[in-house]
């Protein structure tokens, strides 16, 4: 498809800056077959029933925006570095995006706060680096938490998170290290909402997905067939599954809470002749309409942005023609967009 069909009008002044507070009291605009209703996420537990199942995802936000020195070699200078690591390669690599890119060699080394360091490993055809960091594991995901910031996407105060964004960019269920970018619509939940919805009947489980790159590249093919998705590791425990099978034997609903639950869903699925199973893997599932869902029934996400992959997700989950109505009248009624705005429940 044309991703010029996924176009739309959206004023810079509604792409929110910092979340709700408290997080419940985000807006929420429920689209249904007949019409489109202005509500609040506190009235959440109203429009689900008793025995729907929520699917959150419980991947944890790491400080992966670092700031270091490109000691100098060669005759060449010191090199200021900025880097935001985007995939975990194992045994201490990473793939990110640096900048100034050009200026990196293979084998320099980059120094960063805390001690760490790190070793550029080459170069890739589409602007990204691999580093190898000088400690794994454990240990180096200790020394992101003090010499690494939060990754917040570049349409969030350019990127450049602060002390309240630790808390703010991280849901309440983040449980796994692995995430470059939250599952924003998992930010929206309370223990306040949470004990709501137990009252109302409905039911929880979780799963993970770690949110990789695909989450900060735009689209610049013509056509969807020409962009390529950046896989991502998932895991779908066996209770998870299990809690899904019990739903659809009682007549509940399953709903994602976020882009990302979706994804790994559809991809088990996919898998499986429609049954989601107990898995563990990558994904680099790329959704658009004319896509076959089998498994999720309403969704709970963000308002993305134009020409976006999440935005080519949801159009296929209800619908182009309705979500480009339920965008416009978002629009007019200023709800606030993307990572720390307002959300919408979607029904298929």
């Amino acid at each position: 498809m044309r991703v010029e069909l996924f176009d739309f009008d959206l004023p810079a002044d509604l792409i929110a800056q910092r979340p709700a507070s408290p997080r419940d009291t985000a807006r929420l605009l429920d689209v249904v077959p007949d019409g489109l209703h202005d509500r609040s996420m506190r009235d959440l537990p109203r429009l689900l029933h008793r025995d729907d199942l929520l699917v959150f995802n419980d991947t944890k936000v790491i400080p992966v925006r670092l700031k270091g020195v490109r000691r100098a070699s060669g005759g060449r200078q010191d090199v200021l570095v900025e880097a935001l690591l985007v995939r975990d390669l194992q045994a201490g690599r990473w793939l990110c995006f640096a900048r100034p890119t050009k200026r990196l060699r293979p084998m320099d080394r980059i120094d960063f706060p805390d001690a760490l360091a790190a070793t550029v490993q080459g170069k890739r055809e589409d602007g990204t680096i691999v580093l190898r960091f000088d400690v794994v594991g454990d240990a180096l995901l200790s020394k992101l938490e003090t010499a690494g910031g939060v990754p917040l996407p570049p349409y969030i105060r350019g990127g450049v998170g602060d002390a309240r964004d630790r808390a703010d960019y991280q849901t309440m269920f983040a449980r796994r290290d692995g995430s470059v970018a939250a599952p924003t619509a998992g930010l929206h939940f309370t223990p306040e909402l949470m004990a709501a919805l137990v009252e109302a009947g409905v039911q929880q489980a979780g799963v993970t997905l770690h949110v990789g790159a695909g989450t900060f590249q735009p689209v610049r093919a013509r056509d969807t067939d020409e962009h390529v998705m950046h896989a991502e590791w998932g895991e779908v425990p066996a209770a998870t599954a299990e809690a899904i099978k019990r739903a659809h034997a009682k007549g509940g609903r399953i709903v994602a809470v976020g882009t990302t639950p979706l994804r790994l869903l559809e991809s088990v699925a996919r898998l499986n002749e429609g049954a989601v199973n107990a898995w563990t893997g990558e994904t680099d599932i790329f959704i658009v309409p004319g896509f076959r869902f089998l498994v999720v029934d309403l969704l709970l996400t963000n308002f993305h942005l134009p020409r976006s992959t999440l935005f080519m997700l949801v159009a296929a989950f209800a619908g182009l023609h309705r979500m480009k109505q339920a965008y416009a009248h978002a629009v007019r009624q200023r709800y606030r967009f993307y990572s720390y705005g307002d959300c919408c429940l979607l029904r298929r």
